[in-house]
C-alpha cells in the first residue's frame, strides 16, 4: 500500500517557483507531524519544513522566507510552495510522517520527487 505520494518536482531556473504536493493515506495524514525533507547529491538528508497537527510549523534556516508549507485537510494533501529557488535547493524532496512533534523519527516516507534548479 502506498502511503505517501509526492509530485511536482521538475527542472527550473534560479529565481523560479515550484509547488510540491504530497497526498497521504488518511491514517498517515493524521499523524502528529508531516514534513518535507530533501537530500542533495553527496549530502545527508535534511529537514526543510515540518507541520505539526497542532499547527506548529518549522522551517530550515536556508528556506525561511522563501518556502511555505501548508495542508489541505479535505484532500489529505501536504504542500510545499517554493519561491526564489536557488541552485543549492537542488535535490530529491521527500514527504514524511512522524508520531512526534517536529517530525522527529519520521518512519513513513514517500518515494521522493526531484527538484533541479539551474543557474
Amino acid at each position: 500500500q502506498v502511503l505517501l505520494v509526492e509530485s511536482g518536482g521538475e527542472s527550473v531556473q534560479s529565481g523560479g517557483s515550484l509547488r510540491l504536493s504530497c497526498t497521504a493515506a488518511t491514517a498517515i495524514y493524521t499523524r502528529t507531524c508531516l514534513g518535507w525533507f530533501r537530500q542533495a547529491p553527496g549530502k545527508e538528508r535534511e529537514a526543510v519544513a515540518t507541520h505539526d497537527r497542532d499547527g506548529d510549523i518549522r522551517y530550515a534556516d536556508a528556506v525561511k522566507g522563501r518556502f511555505t508549507i501548508s495542508k489541505d485537510n479535505a484532500k489529505n494533501t501536504l504542500y510545499l510552495q517554493m519561491n526564489s529557488l536557488r541552485p543549492e535547493d537542488t535535490g530529491k524532496y521527500y514527504c514524511a510522517a512522524s508520531h512526534y512533534f517536529a517530525c522527529g523519527a519520521a518512519d513513513v516516507w514517500g518515494q521522493g520527487t526531484l527538484v533541479t534548479v539551474s543557474s
